[in-house]
């Protein structure tokens, strides 16, 4: 196939940080077929671990340049935070300049991948475009609510939308049934399971000599509910119950993190490590996985934990009861401090159980088709472009 007959598609996004959303977006660049379409991916800004990570087929542009680039000196960092503002603003106001960096490329189809890009896809000053967005979000949590005028405003602008799951598609559906919804279809997120596997070996030093540990990956984002954990962990240390919590991430939340830590006095045993380009070899060298979060949807960290057969403490919130079965392949609880307690005391005392849950683990990839997650999306982009 030519280049003209390609289906040109663009990708909208923020920043490439580390992210679920990032490493469904780098699935999708690395396995949409490129001899059917000419992809582009448009950030707002050139900023995040994963900002580099493009395959070669994949044209990247961007708004403005991000915090990477700039000075270390701490004036002239302010001062380019603030032209950096001011040129994403006009950008983003002025389809001139965004079609310019763009090349001025009409495109076939245009994705959103997060809310975060709706108004960018919607707003397009190309009006031929099919637009899909990407819905990964529980509408009805609390910290969604500024944002939900303008996801609804939105939402009924898309040709498609697509959920991660099909528990994030019922919650939109309960809380807004009068709403007018485009075409819509469930596709859950695809796992490079050789590709973890793989990077599960490397070897690294900063790891925990002492166990047994837990591991967490996540933002430092409130909803992510480390605070909660770390009030768990300091009452089994005070009852004696020896183990150390690892936690790869990075965010807003880690300054108060800190110092939470620091009032408790359990630095040596609740470990912010800071972001990690590759996490899966902490997760492999710890005894156990741990999640925390108020709200998910359908955590791409869930899988590539169980894809490593570690035994999982999880919150049962978005479709984390679909991947896991409680006392099965896992252990299910509310979002709340005690019951973080409870599980991880759990884990800690009871092996008949860990044994248990590490036996059923040895099959578990049988669940993941990621053909299929491929093809679902190929044929969205392919019959919209045939409309």
């Amino acid at each position: 196939m030519s280049e003209n007959e390609k289906i040109k598609v663009l990708f909208r996004h923020r920043s490439m940080e580390m992210g679920g959303v990032e490493k469904v977006i780098l699935s999708m660049l690395n396995n949409l077929n490129p001899d059917k379409f000419d992809i582009t991916v448009c950030l707002n800004l050139n900023q995040g671990e994963l900002k580099d990570e493009f395959p070669h087929h994949i044209k990247k542009v961007y708004l403005a340049d991000g915090k990477e680039s700039f000075s270390q000196n701490a004036l002239i960092h302010k001062f380019q935070l603030i032209r950096r503002r001011l040129k994403l603003s006009r950008a983003l106001k002025d389809h001139k300049i965004s079609d310019r960096i763009l090349g001025n490329k009409k495109f076939d189809i245009e994705i959103a991948p997060t809310y975060a890009a709706f108004s960018s896809v919607i707003n397009s000053s190309n009006k031929d475009s099919k637009k899909i967005g990407w819905f990964h979000s529980e509408i009805n949590v609390p910290g969604m609510k500024p944002l939900v005028p303008d996801i609804l405003e939105n939402f009924p602008q898309f040709d498609h939308m697509i959920y991660c799951s099909q528990k994030i598609k019922d919650i939109m559906h309960q809380s807004y049934p009068d709403l007018q919804y485009p075409a819509e279809t469930v596709v859950i997120n695809a796992i490079p399971i050789e590709e973890i596997k793989k990077k599960a070996e490397e070897k690294i030093e900063d790891f925990p000599q002492e166990g047994p540990v837990f591991v967490s990956v996540g933002r430092l984002h409130n909803r992510k509910g480390y605070h909660k954990l770390i009030d768990a962990h300091k009452k089994l240390i005070d009852e004696g119950f020896h183990h150390r919590v690892v936690v790869i991430g990075n965010g807003e939340e880690m300054k108060n993190l800190t110092q939470q830590i620091l009032n408790n006095n359990v630095q040596e045993t609740f470990i912010l490590c800071g972001n990690r380009m590759n996490p899966y070899p902490y997760i492999k060298k710890a005894d156990y996985f741990i999640l925390s979060s108020e709200s998910e949807a359908w955590p791409l960290v869930i899988a590539e934990a169980l894809i490593l057969q570690k035994p999982i403490i999880a919150t049962d919130t978005g479709d984390v009861g679909v991947m896991i079965k409680d006392r099965e392949t896992g252990y299910l609880i509310n979002y709340d401090t005690n019951e973080m307690y409870e599980a991880m005391k759990t884990f800690l005392t009871d092996q008949e159980l860990i044994s248990h849950i590490r036996k059923n683990l040895e099959t578990i990839e049988d669940q993941f088709d990621n053909q299929k997650i491929f093809n679902a999306v190929e044929s969205i982009i392919n019959d919209l472009y045939q409309r």
